[in-house]
């Protein structure tokens, strides 16, 4: 083909090439530096966007499950503290006994202990009663308590996974240590109350059991509620690793580009003005 030609200028058409592979090259770079991701989209790298999505649906669903313990932590630290009220009230209630269990307290001495023995009850069926979150209660099953009582299955991780949470039984408690006038009045009665193996001494010791169980279940879902945290932190650095723009690098390269583009729309000019120098031939 002639160097000399009007119809194909060569010189230009390897400008405008050249031209418009840095322009396309520049769009890339400056769409990174836009978003801030060397992969925005399915575009920029199938494979690469698409673990990316994954990542993000495991960082919501975790999110979503560490909503879901903050939610019961609530109810935890609710029924931990009526548990609590109870036991301290319980532990009163075991020192009137023991002056119930004297035989030397009689009269109205005696009535007033019963009389104290049944307001303490009192405030342990309140306890009971008003041991509810958000209308939900893990051991509120007297008449007049308020919200909802049965097992909680808490979602746990991004799997859908669930931990259970057990209830107790506050109406059997305070079923339990609702002692008669008449069970209060025998010294001996209530002396066989407190024994090692006596009702009262039982149910101090479940109460007990249960504060255990208590503490353990808020102690799981703090700890789990921890190694969420960490894991979503830890996916969100893998994903950056994966998708986020070196914004130095393409700063630099940016400034290379926007150079290479000045000199290609130079040549491109120049080579357009080449078939001019053809007239001179003819003059």
């Amino acid at each position: 083909m002639s160097l000399n030609s009007v119809n194909t200028n060569m010189g230009a058409m390897v400008a405008l090439q050249s031209l418009e592979t840095t322009q396309q090259q520049l769009s890339v770079t400056q769409k990174r530096i836009s978003t801030g991701y060397r992969v925005a989209d399915a575009s920029d790298d199938g494979a690469a966007y698409a673990i990316a999505q994954g990542i993000r649906a495991s960082v919501g669903a975790l999110t979503s499950a560490n909503q879901q313990l903050g939610n019961v932590q609530g109810l935890l630290s609710t029924t931990q503290s009526g548990l609590n009220n109870i036991s301290k009230m319980m532990g009163s209630m075991r020192d009137v006994l023991v002056k119930l269990g004297d035989s030397s307290i009689q009269g109205n001495d005696r009535t007033n202990y019963e009389k104290q023995y049944t307001s303490m009850l009192a405030n342990v069926k309140t306890f009971v009663q008003d041991a509810n979150y958000n209308g939900k209660t893990l051991i509120g099953d007297l008449t007049g308590s308020a919200g909802s009582f049965g097992r909680v299955a808490v979602t746990r991780n991004e799997n859908g996974s669930t931990y259970g949470i057990s209830t107790f039984s506050g109406s059997g408690l305070y079923g339990s240590i609702s002692f008669t006038t008449t069970q209060l009045s025998s010294a001996a009665t209530v002396a066989a109350l407190i024994t090692a193996t006596g009702t009262f001494m039982n149910q101090q010791n479940t109460l007990g059991n249960e504060l255990n169980t208590i503490g353990s279940t808020v102690n799981y879902v703090n700890n789990q509620t921890t190694y969420n945290n960490d894991k979503i932190n830890a996916l969100n650095g893998g994903l950056g690793a994966l998708i986020d723009a070196d914004l130095a690098k393409e700063s630099a390269q940016l400034t290379a580009l926007q150079i290479r583009q000045q000199l290609g729309t130079q040549a491109l000019s120049l080579a357009n003005q080449a078939p001019q120098t053809l007239l001179s031939l003819f003059k």
